[in-house]
Order: structure tokens, then sequence, then C-alpha cells
């Protein structure tokens, strides 16, 4: 597994990865992922910037919060925090999925901080469909069981069911890995507590943003209308991605990452 380094921030060690030099950017994961879901982006981006990617609370090696809160808003205070607790004044954000909700929650919340935003299948709006395993993680007679137990399968179709037409990416090594990083002690039970957790809907402030934005969509992801919310926005469509993009195609998402922050 990937050697990480942590620091304490909101009472809890928030693990991460930083490699290169150049201006700052921080990449957000989404929901049961890890910083691993960055790791070719990173890699190519690490080139030309200063590259962070923490473990969100509740996933990975950060694990779970020891307060159980896991609104979205109070992630984007932690990574706030998290940028601070590193010296960084001003930095760009790319965020996945859960992470791209966080990032746009940060450009709203402190966007005197935020030097540009990249939304990657963000989330955030209220018709958005969800995924199979927070569909799972919210049914009331399983809950109690995926906070101690989750199999190998379950996890490998999650996988599959959030890819697009490049599923070869979903190997053995994807499935061990993701499987065993939830695995972690207190990570199935944050999951359901996240899954759970009543998420104000701050859709309506969207077009509040007033940070560069770059929105990096799927075609066959629903329920994304950054682009035409947040004013001047550029978005850049992918064909034939899934939700897990970074992963999928990541030599686009870095390219296209790249371009934006020139």
């Amino acid at each position: 597994m990937t050697n990480t380094q942590s620091i304490p921030v909101d009472g809890q060690q928030i693990h991460y990865v930083r490699a290169g030099q150049g201006p700052a950017v921080v990449l957000l994961h989404g929901s049961g992922s890890s910083l691993e879901g960055f790791e070719r982006v990173a890699e190519l981006l690490s080139a030309s910037h200063d590259v962070i990617r923490p473990d969100l609370p509740g996933f990975g090696r950060t694990g779970p919060r020891p307060d159980r809160d896991y609104r979205v808003r109070t992630y984007a205070r932690t990574i706030a925090r998290f940028t601070t607790a590193l010296g960084l004044p001003h930095f760009a954000v790319a965020g996945n999925s859960l992470g791209g909700n966080v990032a746009w929650n940060l450009a709203l919340d402190a966007p005197g901080r935020v030097a540009a935003l990249v939304l990657i299948n963000a989330t955030g709006y209220p018709g958005k469909t969800l995924p199979a395993g927070l569909r799972l993680a919210r049914n009331p007679v399983l809950r109690p069981v995926l906070r101690r137990w989750l199999p190998r399968s379950a996890t490998e179709r999650g996988l599959r069911e959030a890819v697009g037409t490049n599923s070869a990416i979903v190997d053995d090594a994807m499935v061990d890995r993701v499987h065993a990083l939830t695995g972690l002690p207190g990570n199935r039970s944050a999951f359901v507590d996240f899954a759970n957790t009543d998420q104000p809907d701050r859709s309506a402030e969207i077009p509040e943003i007033a940070v560069p934005t770059l929105v990096l969509r799927s075609a066959a992801v629903d329920g994304q209308h950054f682009a035409r919310d947040i004013p001047g926005a550029l978005e850049r469509v992918h064909p034939g991605g899934g939700h897990l993009l970074p992963e999928e195609d990541p030599d686009w998402v870095a390219a296209a990452i790249e371009e934006f922050l020139r």
C-alpha cells in the first residue's frame, strides 16, 4: 500500500501523500475511495505542481471522525484546516464525486483561499442518482450488518457499476485494494454513518461560486448542472467515462486540469 504522511486536524490524523513542486493542487477522492483514486493523475500533475492527496475522514487510512460528523460542509472545514496546517494559504482544489462536493463547498465558504476549482463528476444536486453502496448503507435492515461485514463481491459489483466503457480497470488488484482500505478499523461503520447523514441542500448557492471553475463530466453521469450554474465555468465532457474518471482516464483528466491551471 501507499506510504503516507499524517498531520493532526480536528482531533484525528489526516493521512496524505504530497509530491512535486509548483503551485499547490489538492485532490479530493470520492466516497468509498481513497487517495489512490488520484494516483496516476497526481503523478502526471506533479511534474508542474505541488500535489497533495488526503484520505478524507471516514475513508482510507484517515479513518472515522471521532464526532461522526460527515456533513459535506464539515468536510470542507476540515480540508480548510488541513491546508492551513500544511502552510498553504492558496491552492487549487480538484474533487471527484463527494470530493467535488467538498471542493465546491470549500469554494463557497473560503473563496479567498481557493485559487481554482475542478469538479469531476461532482455531487451536490438533489436529483442525482445514488450509487449502489449508498443505497445499501441506507437500508435499515442491512445497516447493522454492513457496519461489521461487506463481502468482496459487493466491493467488486460497486466498482463495476461505477465505471464506464473502460471497465478493464476493475481488476483483482483494484478490488483487493479498495476492499482492504474499506475494511480498515471503523471505515465500514463510518461509511454507514456517512450514507445516513442528512446533507443540507446548498445547490441554490452554486451560482455564487466566484472562483475560476473547470467541470469535467462523463457523458453518462446524470444530475450535474455546474457548468450551467457557475458563472464563467468551462466544461469538458468525456464520451465513455463512468463515475471514476480519474482512474478510468487519468491522462485525459490530468491534461485537462493542467491546461486549465496554466
